[in-house]
C-alpha cells in the first residue's frame, strides 16, 4: 500500500527535535558566528518539516476519503491505490505551500489540492488514448453500417473485413478496448444471447500462472528486505516504491548521492544472497 510506503517516507524526513531554533551566537569579537546561523537555520528547517509531516499524517484519512469519491465515478480498472498515492502527493504540496495568515481551515484549503493532484494524475494517465478513443469510434461506425446493410449483428469476421484487419487482429482491438472500459467482453449477436460470453487470450502478465509466480517472488522479496538494516530498507522503499531519484533520497536521509548509491548497491547484494540462501539464483526460477 502507498499509504504505508508515505507512513516509511515521513519517518524518515521527520525531525529528530521539535525545539525553536536557538539565537543566532556570536564570537569573542562580537561578530555573528557563520556556524550558530548554520545551525539556528537547519533547526528551523527540521521544525519546519516535523510539522508538515504530523499535518500530512494528521489528514490521511482526508486523502482517502476523497480518492474514493473520485474513484466512485471511473472505469473499474483505474486502481484505487494509484488515486490515493497522488491525492497524499498533493497533501505534502498543501502542507508546504499553506499560509495561515489567509484565515482559511488547512482542511479547506488541502482538500483542492489533494482533488486537483488526483485529477492532474487521471489526465497524465489518460486511462484510453487518443488512438484508443478514434478506434473506438471507427469500431462504431463500423458495427453502425454493418448492422443497417445485413439487418443483423455482423460476426467478427465481417467486422474485421470492414475494418481491414485479420480477424485476430480485429479480436487484439477489441480486447484493448475492453481494458480500458471502451467495450463490454460480453457483447454478442442476439442469436447467441444463451451462450456464454466469448474468451479473448490474456497477456502474459495476467495469466494466472504468471500472476502466482509474481506474488511468489514478491514474498521473497519481502523476506530479502527483513534482513536489511533499517537505513538500506528506507533506501530500497524510495527508489522502487516511491521511484524517487538517488539525490532526492539523499536530501530525504540527510546524505550526499554517492552514499544513496552505495547503500543501494549494498542493499541489492544483501538481497541477493538471501535469495540464494531460499534456492533462487535467478528470475528465471519463475
Amino acid at each position: 500500500m502507498r499509504v504505508a510506503d508515505t507512513h516509511a517516507r515521513l519517518g524518515a524526513t521527520r525531525a529528530l527535535s521539535s525545539a525553536p531554533a536557538s539565537k543566532t551566537g556570536r564570537n569573542g569579537k562580537g561578530e555573528r558566528d557563520p556556524m550558530s546561523a548554520k545551525a539556528a537555520v537547519a533547526q528551523t528547517s527540521k521544525s519546519a518539516r516535523a510539522r508538515r509531516d504530523r499535518v500530512v499524517l494528521e489528514h490521511l484519512p482526508l486523502v482517502k476519503a476523497i480518492a474514493v469519491r473520485v474513484h466512485e465515478n471511473l472505469p473499474v480498472h483505474v486502481d484505487l491505490d494509484d488515486l490515493v498515492h497522488a491525492g497524499i502527493l498533493g497533501l505534502f504540496d498543501a502542507a508546504t505551500k499553506y499560509n495561515p495568515d489567509k484565515q482559511v481551515a488547512f482542511s479547506s484549503y488541502a482538500k483542492h489540492r489533494i482533488k486537483g493532484a488526483i485529477l492532474d494524475s487521471l489526465r497524465q494517465l489518460d486511462w484510453a488514448s487518443r488512438d484508443l478513443r478514434r478506434r473506438h469510434k471507427q469500431v462504431e461506425a463500423a458495427t453502425r453500417d454493418l448492422a443497417a446493410s445485413l439487418q443483423r449483428t455482423p460476426t467478427e469476421s465481417e467486422l474485421a473485413a470492414k475494418m481491414g484487419v485479420e480477424v485476430e487482429r480485429w479480436r487484439q482491438m477489441v480486447l484493448d478496448l475492453r481494458n480500458v472500459g471502451l467495450v463490454s467482453a460480453s457483447t454478442r449477436a442476439p442469436e447467441q444471447e444463451e451462450l456464454p460470453a466469448p474468451d479473448f487470450p490474456s497477456k502474459p502478465e495476467t495469466q494466472p500462472d504468471n500472476m502466482c509466480a509474481r506474488h511468489q517472488l514478491s514474498e521473497l522479496l519481502k523476506g530479502a528486505m527483513t534482513r536489511l538494516p533499517e537505513r538500506y530498507q528506507k533506501v530500497v522503499v524510495l527508489y522502487y516504491t516511491n521511484e524517487m531519484t538517488m539525490k532526492e533520497i539523499g536530501s530525504v536521509m540527510g546524505i550526499n548521492e554517492s552514499r544513496v548509491s552505495q547503500i543501494h548497491k549494498a542493499a541489492l547484494e544483501k538481497m541477493a544472497t538471501a535469495l540464494e540462501e531460499a534456492g533462487i539464483n535467478s528470475i528465471r526460477a519463475f
